[in-house]
């Protein structure tokens, strides 16, 4: 790193070093205890004489552009408490001789291009709270050692090239809060011990190639949950029926797995954003209640996101989706066998910016009140039993950027109003009775 590059070249001999940029010293000896150098901008590799800091405590130098390992003599600095080296271009090994600094309490390495396996070493680093080395190149176990830090509060190794099995020593991580172990190649099961920490609140091990079932008491073990997220996974069994008693629960997304059977009321999840099940095998198919989980989403004050598009849901579509928080952006429930009208109290939902209903059984007109929408981008409704006329209120979309009405019963004329969307880039209406021509 040049000198130069640091605080306007603050960072030379006409001053005295505990004034330079970024650069805190103790009061009592004069020595550097923090070097804080995040967004600068920085160039070039970090040198070994950084070993040489012996009083240093923070050592921050993220977002920068670092380049080449992380020296070894890192491991010298044994008063460090806090290690921040995220978004940079690091690259080599993680040096094992960082588990000699025992006072570590946060290891933030992320979006670096590190290479070969985390060092089993850290599991001495008994005060650590903090372990990130997401987005790098990283491959091997995840070393069981990891589960003896019993200090640890968030723990993300997402975005790498991890295989084997989660640890069955994870359960001993009793103080954890959030778990990330998105995209990476691990097999077998989640350890059953995981589901007792009951302080977790991020649990999070998408597309990672991970089986087995949701536990039943899931909701009641882990009473603290607010992310939930197994999608792209290979789960089986049914969701946890005792989802509900996770009132915390934000964020729930298990899609593109292999999961069955009902979805339970969520009348108690009033936290609720995103309720994310797409692509599994969930429903009857048939004329039963598949659908009435639905209404139970209408407590949810900040639904964003409603996703039971791909499954084999049946059933009368329930009115009571107009009845959601007018907070919801995305409404999908496309590809199921659902049949019966498109409430027209849809038009509530001022901030829905994609509407996918297609590919069912729905019948009746399409309400006019759809051209409320001011927000909405995109809408699907081809593939199913729709009739009447294009309503001319459509021509208030100023947002629409793709309109499929393909493979329905409408007739009558092509309304001109569809002339006034001016961000409509994709229109598909073939397959129905209408005449007239499509407006330029």
């Amino acid at each position: 790193m040049e000198t130069n590059q640091v605080g306007s070249g603050s960072w030379n001999d006409s001053i005295h070093f505990c004034q330079w940029y970024g650069v805190t010293c103790s009061p009592r000896y004069q020595r550097v205890t923090i070097l804080d150098l995040q967004n600068l901008k920085l160039v070039g590799t970090l040198s070994p004489h950084i070993g040489n800091l012996s009083f240093l405590q923070k050592l921050d130098l993220r977002n920068n552009s670092f380049t080449n390992a992380i020296p070894p003599q890192i491991g010298h600095l044994r008063r460090l408490q806090i290690l921040y080296l995220q978004i940079n271009s690091f690259d080599g090994e993680i040096p094992a001789s960082t588990s000699n600094c025992s006072n570590l309490l946060v290891v933030s390495l992320a979006l670096n291009h590190l290479v070969g396996k985390i060092p089993s070493e850290f599991g001495s680093l008994s005060k650590l709270q903090f372990l990130s080395t997401t987005a790098n190149n990283l491959i091997g176990n995840i070393p069981s050692s990891l589960g003896n830090l019993s200090s640890l509060r968030g723990l993300s190794l997402s975005r790498n090239g991890f295989y084997g099995s989660i640890p069955d020593t994870f359960g001993g991580l009793k103080n954890l809060v959030n778990l990330s172990l998105v995209v990476n190649n691990l097999s077998g099961t989640i350890p059953p011990s995981i589901f007792n920490i009951s302080s977790i609140q991020t649990f999070d091990v998408g597309s990672t190639y991970i089986e087995g079932e949701m536990p039943l008491d899931l909701g009641t073990t882990l009473p603290n949950l607010r992310i939930f997220s197994i999608t792209g996974n290979q789960f089986t069994g049914s969701i946890s029926p005792s989802i509900p008693n996770a009132t915390n629960l934000e964020l729930f997304q298990v899609s593109e797995n292999n999961l069955t059977g009902k979805v339970p009321h969520l009348e108690r999840l009033q936290r609720l954003s995103w309720f994310i099940i797409v692509t599994n095998n969930l429903g009857s198919g048939g004329r039963d209640d598949d659908l009435s989980f639905l209404c139970s989403l209408t407590n949810a004050t900040n639904l964003e996101r409603l996703y039971v598009n791909n499954n084999n849901f049946g059933g009368l579509l329930p009115g009571c989706i107009s009845n959601y928080s007018t907070t919801l952006q995305y409404l999908l429930v496309d590809n199921n066998k659902i049949f019966g009208r498109i409430p027209s109290g849809i038009g509530k939902y001022v901030n829905l910016q994609r509407l996918d209903m297609w590919n069912n059984q729905l019948s009746g007109t399409i309400p006019t009140a759809i051209g409320k929408l001011q927000n909405l981008g995109l809408l699907y409704l081809h593939g199913n039993k729709l009739s009447g006329n294009i309503p001319h209120s459509f021509g208030n979309l100023k947002m629409l950027i793709q309109l499929y009405l393909s493979d329905n019963l409408l007739q009558g004329s092509i309304p001109s109003s569809l002339g006034q969307c001016e961000s409509l880039t994709t229109i598909d209406l073939s397959y129905n009775n209408l005449s007239g021509n499509i407006p330029a």
